[in-house]
């Protein structure tokens, strides 16, 4: 830690608790301030950088450094005639600079300051090891009968032979680069991976995704297969269905062996990122000593009130394995401290959880998709709908996308929503209220929305179940 953070940190002044919380980022903050707020003293333990992943290493750097490099892309992008301009990355390291103050500040005012706002928070740095009735920090023994777990995860690193003998990059390291390399080989096609792989394209580096699946696997179909037309348009090399036979280091580049439909194909780039998926940071903790139960990848099992099998102890956030959000992290937390302290019973409920992947464009979605909705015995009707049906898109001349409903063919209620255009994030809460509410499709398609906005294709997307929406004027309906 630096030193003004240093100087922030409140010194432990006993070892009685009525909450121990162990993490100190952004569900772990959630969870302590919630329970001061409630009038608990509460001992924070925090090991490493404070803040977490979202702050440091995820959402805050790899989101200001998309937007950078959407500015390098558009600026040649030349929609409108007439317009002709140029951007270029100059100075790789400048952006990395400017990344690095954002996040010292935001982990500063958003995290550091705020431990002296709260008597009842105690912040102690140390690894925590959970032993009955509390926790040992570093030989500092801390009791309470209520622990929450709110440590988070790292990156996934897949058993590719050969792979301990690289030097591959992850999503943490890949934003520390000061130098950009001429090609990168970017192993998963998760969201993790696409964002990641865009922006290093527009960057101007050479990019190539190989990934087990396809693009994007979990959301629709038709969202995955048109990204990756997206993607190709913008010069990126995508290989799906591979099976990986090893990797390994040459002299200035890095070689992984595949094979695509049973041909061994072998690719090269100066450098590697390893972007297939998250791993709980739940080992090392005396969890399972403690009867915990852990599922296959080690996220900590909890029930819908975030306990785990052993009753006191709680669980939050991406150390669960699911809903890998810091906002559902933050929400889970929240839930878990009123549960722990006030012994609340407030129920966990991601059924109308957004998620927004940060390509361009964007990919948002909630509720279920088309596949979920049978499988869970609905009987289904959908709609899809090009962006060239809606304004908005025509006047911006970016077309690029589509959007897609999915309601229970009996009641016509929504169940889904699921868009992929130019900052489609900025429409998913709008679909995530009406099927909170319970919206039917022709209620949707009723209600009034702004002309010339990319929301206003929810509206054409419900009107689609039902008509032609290319027969109808501007606005009607």
């Amino acid at each position: 830690m630096n030193k003004v953070l240093s100087s922030k940190l409140v010194e432990p002044i006993n070892t009685e608790y009525d909450l121990l919380v162990i993490g100190a980022g952004s569900a772990g903050f959630s969870a302590a301030i919630t329970a001061a707020e409630a009038g608990a003293r509460v001992a924070l333990v925090g090991h490493g950088t404070v803040g977490g992943t979202c702050v440091n290493v995820g959402c805050v750097p790899s989101k200001t450094l998309i937007r950078a490099m959407e500015s390098v892309h558009n600026g040649g992008v030349g929609r409108f005639s007439g317009i002709e301009g140029k951007a270029s990355v100059r100075d790789w390291a400048a952006i990395i600079a400017e990344k690095d103050g954002l996040v010292e500040s935001l982990r500063q005012s958003k995290y550091a300051d705020l431990l002296p706002e709260y008597e009842g928070i105690t912040y102690i740095e140390g690894r925590a090891h959970i032993v009955g009735g509390g926790v040992d920090v570093d030989g500092l023994r801390l009791n309470a009968s209520k622990i929450i777990v709110a440590t988070g995860a790292r990156p996934l690193i897949p058993d590719i032979p050969g792979l301990d003998t690289v030097p591959y990059l992850t999503s943490t390291t890949a934003f520390e680069l000061t130098n950009l390399p001429e090609s990168l080989l970017v192993v998963g096609g998760g969201y993790i991976g696409v964002e990641i792989a865009q922006m290093f394209a527009r960057a101007g580096v050479q990019v190539t995704i190989v990934c087990r699946s396809r693009i994007l696997p979990e959301a629709e179909p038709e969202i995955g297969e048109a990204l990756t037309g997206y993607l190709r348009d913008e010069d990126l090399t995508i290989l799906t269905g591979v099976e990986y036979q090893d990797i390994s280091a040459l002299e200035d580049h890095v070689r992984l062996r595949t094979t695509v439909d049973g041909n061994e194909t072998d690719l090269q780039g100066e450098r590697v990122l390893i972007a297939t998926g998250r791993q709980p940071n739940s080992d090392g903790m005396g969890l399972e000593e403690q009867g915990v139960t852990l599922d296959h990848r080690g996220g900590i099992v909890v029930d819908d009130q975030m306990q785990s099998s052993i009753a006191g102890i709680f669980a939050v956030g991406d150390v669960t394995g699911r809903d890998q959000f810091v906002y559902m992290a933050a929400y889970g937390a929240k839930l878990a401290a009123r549960n722990a302290i006030k012994s609340a019973e407030q129920h966990y409920d991601a059924s109308v959880m957004p998620s927004v992947v940060f390509t361009d464009p964007q990919v948002a979605s909630v509720g279920l998709t088309e596949k979920a909705a049978a499988s869970s015995g609905f009987e289904v009707r959908t709609s899809v709908l090009p962006l060239e049906h809606v304004p908005r898109a025509l006047t911006a001349r970016d077309t690029r996308g589509l959007i897609k409903l999915v309601a229970d063919a009996d009641t016509n209620r929504i169940l889904g929503a699921h868009i992929l255009a130019p900052e489609g994030g900025e429409s998913i809460q709008t679909a995530a209220l009406a099927i909170q509410h319970g919206m039917t499709v022709s209620a949707l398609a009723d209600t009034i929305f702004p002309y010339l906005t990319t929301v206003e294709g929810l509206k054409l997307a419900a009107q689609t179940f039902d008509k032609d929406v290319a027969k109808l004027s501007c606005c009607a309906g």
